[in-house]
């Protein structure tokens, strides 16, 4: 059950994301465009190839997840072997902890998961449950700070994962900061996949709880993305009140209940928010 306590005085702490999931094939050619360096696209691709459950792939697998030539696969794993950014038993490849630079190098230097750590250390500390910080990006929503309890929950997230944004407390916060007809475009090139039977995957719906959220300020979360994941989000406004990630509390349903995150979550939630908002500069 939500409940409150002292600020803690906690050291401030940083997981470096995973990487998300292989992009469409099409974004890795730009004919015409002289400045687009397609060999430094495909290479990320390759490294995307990796984020899901294998740890070790063989070429043909990354063939097969990216779309490219084994000859180019295999171009592009041996540069990274090189590198130090990937290593090989002769027949699958495999990442290696060099490939955490490229996602510190994000996490040290942006101003909103530098900021917000000790606030969702403290939020978190003070309810008893998980928080997080998300940004848009695409379809999803990226998690860039997070802190968790010792309590289990359904699912396990870290800094670097993903969620589709449709059926996300986080994510519907960062759609329903767009001008309507922008978020009804990005609704338009999202499969609505049902991951329980909660998930809302009607477009018409959706559009009216959009509506709703940027009338009540909030978006709560019940069980559709996870069967037993109960959510409560709100946006995150810079200096000059633009929208520019959002903030949320995870709970277990079974513990907490839609009642409990709005009367007890709520409050402590939105000022946690305003208090990020006020340390983030304008976006550039």
């Amino acid at each position: 059950m939500l409940h409150s306590k002292a600020p803690p005085k906690s050291p401030r702490a940083f997981i470096v994301p995973r990487t998300p999931a292989a992009e469409p094939d099409a974004a890795l050619y730009r004919g015409g465009d002289p400045d687009f360096m397609t060999s430094l696209a495909r290479g990320l691709h390759v490294i995307r190839a990796f984020s899901g459950v294998d740890r070790q792939l063989t070429i043909a697998d990354v063939s097969r997840a990216t779309g490219l030539t084994r000859a180019v696969v295999r171009r592009c794993l041996y540069t990274l072997r090189e590198l130090g950014y990937a290593a090989t038993d002769g027949r699958t490849y495999s990442l290696q902890p060099r490939i955490l630079n490229l996602g510190y190098a994000y996490l040290s230097t942006a101003p909103i998961p530098i900021s917000a750590q000790p606030v969702l250390e403290e939020l978190s500390e003070r309810l008893g449950e998980a928080t997080s910080v998300a940004v848009l990006d695409g379809s999803d929503v990226v998690y860039v700070a997070r802190a968790a309890t010792r309590r289990i929950v359904a699912v396990t997230l870290a800094v670097g994962s993903r969620g589709p944004a449709y059926c996300t407390a986080l994510g519907r916060v960062l759609l329903a900061a767009m001008p309507p007809e922008q978020a009804a475009r990005e609704l338009s090139r999202v499969e609505l996949v049902a991951h329980t039977r909660f998930t809302v995957t009607s477009r018409g719906r959706l559009e009216e709880i959009l509506a709703q959220i940027r009338a009540e300020g909030f978006a709560l979360n019940d069980q559709e993305l996870e069967i037993g994941l109960r959510a409560i989000a709100v946006p995150v406004r810079n200096v000059v009140g633009a929208t520019v990630a959002a903030m949320n509390i995870s709970a277990q349903a079974s513990r907490v209940t839609r009642r409990e995150l709005l009367e007890k979550g709520l409050p402590l939630l939105k000022a946690a928010a305003e208090r990020l908002g006020n340390q983030l500069p304008p976006s550039r």
